[in-house]
């Protein structure tokens, strides 16, 4: 590396120094561009994360056709460098689309899309070799939208995506008795009567001992609004789809924010969305609560209350049990996890660069 400096130095030993200088001024600028407690978890897109049982926390992503794994084993304060579950020729890693990934009673499991439009699961053998396990859609190519979401209690794991195999994007589902071994035939979970759901927003999907329950934005009657639809026999069959909020939000076009969902146990569900330019959190019995302006939302539960995070004018910012707001950088497409009651963390996408912090509640 060489620097260009408008000037002449007396000696060899003051030309060493100030180059010695810049370049250490440099890095610190580069570094302190991070706020306060931000940790950068490597280079990638489209991150997703989960915790086992021992409390480890694991964050998978995308970075080109690879997909990314790391743990980090004291609680999120730091992370190894990342290694390579699988390179999964185009695979989907970026707006919305990403590798999934939930932490089940032998292990934990993945699920990638390629562009093509088919999902595959990896499985984590005693050795700590990952191993690609199925493709869990049923015919081929019909996942096009690449947009999905995973997860799992114990040795149970559910999978739902968008579904393109009549031609029209439907809510369809899969589910894994052995922890990701092997999956299900496909079950459609929901239909538009108006023949497709929003086509370009991510689904959730949350489970609790016999209870899934599955979020996305649907597309009736012109509007792109969320709703949820459960099941109570482990994803066998589904009951009626219910919006959520009392609004509606009529768009000509797809916003591609699917919003996010948490099961609370005895509190029961709870979800968040976006609608127009507002953040809304509620549930199922209509009512709702503005609690931001943003976009990319999401929510995970510690100890009960709910945690929110979203995309504000380029910033994460986090809501608090207690309504106390938090901005903790630049980026988009957060998630969240508890690391315990008092505990959560925030990981996050920055211009190709997956970040992760440590939010005290």
């Amino acid at each position: 590396m060489e620097f260009y400096f408008p000037f002449k130095f007396k000696n060899e030993k003051m030309r060493l120094l100030v180059t010695f200088l810049t370049v250490a001024i440099s890095f610190w600028s580069c570094e302190n561009k991070l706020e306060k407690g931000v940790v950068v978890v490597g280079k990638g897109e489209m991150p997703n994360i989960a915790k086992d049982k021992q409390g480890g926390i694991h964050v998978v992503y995308g970075q080109g056709d690879k997909i990314m794994y790391t743990m980090s084993h004291d609680q999120g304060k730091s992370f190894p460098v990342p290694g390579v579950v699988n390179q999964l020729r185009e695979l989907a890693a970026s707006h919305m689309r990403g590798p999934q990934i939930a932490a089940t009673s032998n292990g934990l499991v993945i699920t990638a899309c390629t562009h093509d439009g088919d999902i595959y699961s990896f499985i984590r053998d005693s050795s700590g070799k990952w191993i690609r396990s199925a493709r869990i859609n049923d015919m081929d190519t019909v996942a096009k939208e690449n947009l999905m979401a995973l997860a799992a209690e114990g040795q149970f794991v559910y999978a739902v995506w968008l579904d393109l195999r009549d031609g029209h994007n439907k809510i369809f589902g899969s589910s894994s008795m052995d922890a990701g071994k092997t999956w299900t035939k496909n079950l459609l979970v929901y239909a538009s009567p108006d023949s497709s759901v929003c086509e370009c927003c991510k689904p959730s999907v949350a489970v609790t001992g016999n209870k899934v329950a599955v979020m996305f934005r649907n597309w009736l009657q012109g509007n792109r609004d969320m709703y949820v639809i459960e099941s109570n026999d482990n994803g066998k069959s589904f009951g009626e789809a219910m919006k959520l909020g009392n609004g509606s939000w009529a768009l000509d076009g797809c916003p591609v924010d699917g919003g996010g969902l948490a099961l609370n146990g005895s509190n029961g569900l709870s979800a968040v969305w976006r609608r127009e330019k507002k953040i809304y959190t509620g549930n199922v019995n209509k009512e709702e609560t503005a609690i931001g302006e943003g976009k990319g939302c999401t929510i995970e539960s510690a100890n009960g209350k709910n945690v929110f995070a979203w995309v504000e004018e380029g910033k994460i910012v986090i809501l608090k049990p207690g309504g106390m707001k938090e901005t903790i950088g630049d980026g988009s497409m957060p998630v969240l996890k508890a690391i315990d009651d008092h505990q959560v963390l925030c990981v996050w996408q920055n211009e190709k660069e997956i970040h992760s912090k440590i939010i005290t509640l």
